[in-house]
């Protein structure tokens, strides 16, 4: 079957991120922390790490983002912010993701498709992770 007629999965999607994602989801994350402590290293630390925490989301690796996203809490909280902005970069980072796909892969819905299919099965992970916290 030719890749045309193939239907859409989440795991296409997943892929052309790993490929592609992790400067824009650094550099929103970045942003985010900056607004809140500052241009120091203290929110480029937090950025690489929360970073890193997607980048296990968008492999799949369970056993790894469950740690790494464990250790990000027990950071952020050292530094003094409240656990909510995680949730807040979280959006922020879903939202710029989001953006990219409608706008650079309009002309092939199936690619936009996958991306958006593993989009919004990150968005159900996050938002599953907040219920637990």
């Amino acid at each position: 079957m030719g890749t045309w007629l193939r239907t859409p999965d989440s795991a296409d999607g997943r892929r052309g991120l790993l490929e592609w994602a992790e400067p824009v989801i650094h550099d929103r994350l970045r942003d985010a922390y900056q607004r809140r402590l500052g241009a120091g290293a203290d929110a480029l630390r937090l950025a690489r790490l929360h970073a890193r925490v997607w980048r296990a989301l968008i492999a799949g690796d369970e056993a790894n983002y469950e740690c790494l996203r464990a250790e990000l809490v027990a950071a952020v909280t050292r530094g003094g912010l409240e656990v909510a902005c995680l949730d807040r970069g979280d959006a922020e980072t879903m939202v710029e993701l989001l953006d990219i796909v409608v706008a650079r892969f309009q002309r092939s819905e199936r690619q936009a498709s996958s991306y958006r299919l593993a989009l919004f099965e990150f968005a159900e992970r996050l938002a599953a992770r907040r219920e637990v916290a």
